[in-house]
């Protein structure tokens, strides 16, 4: 009678401890293939324009931090850039800056800028739009579901949309003020 339970109690240990130790082992692999990030998302080291096949872009309702709401669909006659970043991120801070002098420059002229922020807190959001001044719609994607929509790999990270509504440039790290003026002037000559 003693060796059934016996038994039973090293089935029991079996069923759950090995099931428990390949859990751990398997979340502890991912946790330090991914730097500690549950996203997956990185500081792109991956610099310059990648190439994307041009595409609609995936649809996006974004809540902004101020309460209102942007859609993709509302902005259709518009070239977007759409920014993921997060106030964590040193090359997105650095790039704050140029994001935001560029987008006056180009208020009114049929472009917009929407900036998201992932894996981020409302507060160091804010503090991050009143110190560089940003006019710009900025929402969180706190559980990351546009960025897997969009194909995310690293933060900064721009995605540019035309006036159809097509995905047409991607562009990983921070990017120059020039480099910037010059995909959106040639993105609003296209149809011009």
């Amino acid at each position: 009678m003693n060796d059934s339970k016996d038994s039973r109690k090293k089935l029991w240990l079996g069923v759950i401890i090995i099931p428990c130790v390949a859990l751990l082992t398997l979340l502890s692999w991912a946790v330090v293939k991914s730097d500690g990030n549950p996203g997956g998302v990185k500081i792109n080291s991956d610099l310059g324009e990648i190439a994307v096949v041009s595409e609609m872009a995936p649809p996006l309702v974004l809540e902004l931090i101020d309460g209102g709401i942007v859609k993709l669909d509302d902005l259709k006659g518009k070239v977007v850039m759409v920014d993921f970043w997060s106030s964590w991120c040193p090359p997105c801070v650095e790039e704050a800056p140029i994001l935001s002098s560029v987008y006056r420059d180009y208020v009114g002229k049929g472009v917009e800028f929407i900036g998201i922020a992932i894996w981020d807190q409302p507060n160091p959001v804010i503090s991050h739009i009143n110190q560089f001044q940003i006019k710009f719609p900025i929402g969180l994607d706190r559980e990351g579901k546009i960025a897997i929509n969009y194909g995310l790999r690293g933060i900064p990270e721009k995605y540019f949309i035309d006036q159809r509504g097509n995905l047409t440039r991607k562009f990983s790290g921070s990017i120059s003020s020039d480099e910037l003026k010059e995909i959106i002037d040639g993105m609003l000559s296209e149809t011009n």
